[in-house]
């Protein structure tokens, strides 16, 4: 029988930031691994959004492990307090990386995981099981496939290419897939590729986190050049305040600054708000699309629109780890242990207590999820998070436990976690129900020109929302 070898890789499925940066921290401690992307080149989610500007600076945005790697073949790193772009990260950050000759050599392009399993056993079988390497099936772009051995797996496949659907049930609401040419999932590009397809149109965005924003921040912004151009913004919650953000206080200043821009748009009237509208139906109407959804008052419908930007978020894909045993939390589909500490419906503030392997770890061992894959359905990610992960995965599978369980993880606070309504939102009631995610893979985004850099505050330390884990105040990410 096949068993576990340490001359065996470790498989990393994912070439985005962070299972990049996975690679770089296993390749420094004289792992053997090797990368698979499906894509024909690295990080492809973020060229997908290279338009949008990070809420991060240049110094929140790399890695230590990959930092390393870079500056020993010459790389300078643009200034530390910029805001940089999507493509920036792909262009002066990722592309330099992969391109380094320890990254080169361990990097597949052109090569999707289609299944994953254990060698002579499915998802039943478990005597012995840890003693069997992972067998991974691969498929080209051409369909041809082929398998590879691995001793462990981290899964950094991120969420951006499965977004939520309209429908308010978690499935496509009626006439989705009929109008699908018509429907944006993620944020366009209206100022650059996109916007002979905005400009001059109605436009319904429909989602109420970062994504949805930056959208509408956009279009509004292209609105104020073609005045043919009209928006609404449709929202399922009862409450903007979590969009809206905490302002002056939020520890990410080009956060808070998205969020201020926002609310001015709305309180300023130019921009169209229904509330507490939860998507059902999709119907046709002349050259438009009518839009039914339940409302408080009962069913409503909304339109005719020309487009349709769906600003609902992600959720992750396991279809591929299906003859794994995974230990997923029953509502956001992270690990179950992680579950707690992101669940939106009980955590406000945007920030995340310590964790490292061990609250990564699956029932299945040595399978790992990292990046924003592993906050399943749960929002607000940041890169940071993801480099901490991985710091302490690849730790942990060089047998250096010590590191592996010194976990470090000190997030910049939203600002919002004990702020009054009328702070936040005048007039608007509080609802932390918010499950749309920020942005796959990148933490957040801000449209339009760069935030000019701000001074990062501390608010006051506010009342502990999760009792045992580190509070959501100042102190949030300190070891205990």
């Amino acid at each position: 029988m096949l068993k576990v070898s340490p001359i065996l890789p470790i498989a990393v499925i994912g070439s985005g930031p962070i299972g990049l940066a996975a690679a770089a921290h296993l390749i420094s401690r004289g792992l053997p691994v090797r990368l698979y992307e499906a894509a024909p080149a690295i990080a492809p989610n973020l060229r997908d959004w290279g338009h949008v500007r990070l809420f991060s600076i240049w110094d929140q945005c790399v890695d230590e492990a990959a930092l390393t790697l870079l500056k020993g073949h010459g790389w300078r790193s643009p200034a530390g307090n910029m805001l940089p772009l999507g493509r920036d990260l792909v262009e002066h950050y990722l592309e330099p990386l992969a391109a380094t000759p320890e990254m080169a050599g361990v990097i597949e392009t052109d090569a999707r995981v289609v299944s994953i399993s254990r060698f002579g056993l499915d998802r039943v079988g478990s005597r012995d099981r840890e003693s069997r390497p992972f067998v991974i099936r691969l498929q080209d772009g051409k369909g041809g496939t082929r398998e590879a051995m691995a001793r462990a797996v981290i899964d950094a496949s991120g969420t951006w290419q499965n977004p939520n659907p309209l429908g308010a049930n978690g499935w496509p609401a009626e006439g989705e897939a009929a109008f699908r040419d018509r429907i944006a999932y993620g944020i366009p590009d209206f100022s650059g590729r996109d916007r002979p397809t905005y400009a001059g149109v109605r436009t319904l965005v429909l989602g109420g986190g970062h994504s949805a924003a930056n959208a509408l921040l956009d279009l509004a912004a292209l609105a104020g050049q073609d005045p043919g151009t009209k928006i609404v913004w449709a929202v399922r919650g009862d409450s903007l305040a979590k969009v809206f953000g905490g302002g002056a206080d939020d520890q990410l200043p080009a956060r808070g600054q998205l969020g201020e821009r926002l609310r001015d748009l709305v309180n300023t009237g130019r921009l169209e708000v229904i509330m507490s509208f939860a998507t059902t139906a999709l119907r046709q109407n002349g050259s438009g699309i009518h839009v039914e959804g339940i409302t408080a008052d009962g069913l409503r419908r909304v339109g005719p629109f020309d487009r349709i930007v769906a600003a609902t978020g992600q959720r992750p894909d396991f279809s591929f780890a299906r003859e794994l045993q995974l230990d997923l939390h029953p509502v956001v589909e992270s690990t179950r242990t992680l579950g707690p500490l992101i669940d939106p419906n009980i955590h406000s503030c945007g920030t995340v207590p310590p964790h490292g392997w061990r609250d990564l770890a699956h029932a299945e061992p040595g399978y790992f999820v990292a990046g924003i894959k592993s906050y399943g359905r749960a929002p607000t990610f940041l890169l940071l998070t993801g480099y901490e992960q991985v710091r302490s995965i690849a730790a942990h599978l060089a047998g250096d436990q010590a590191a592996a369980d010194d976990v470090r993880l000190i997030l910049p606070e939203t600002g919002i976690c004990s702020a009054t309504l009328e702070e936040i939102a005048p007039g608007v009631l509080c609802c932390i129900g918010d499950h749309e995610a920020e942005l796959a893979q990148a933490g957040g985004c801000c449209g339009g020109p760069p935030p000019q850099p701000a001074t990062t505050c501390c608010v006051a330390d506010h009342e502990a929302k999760l009792a045992g884990q580190g509070g959501c105040g100042c102190r949030v990410g300190e070891r205990q």
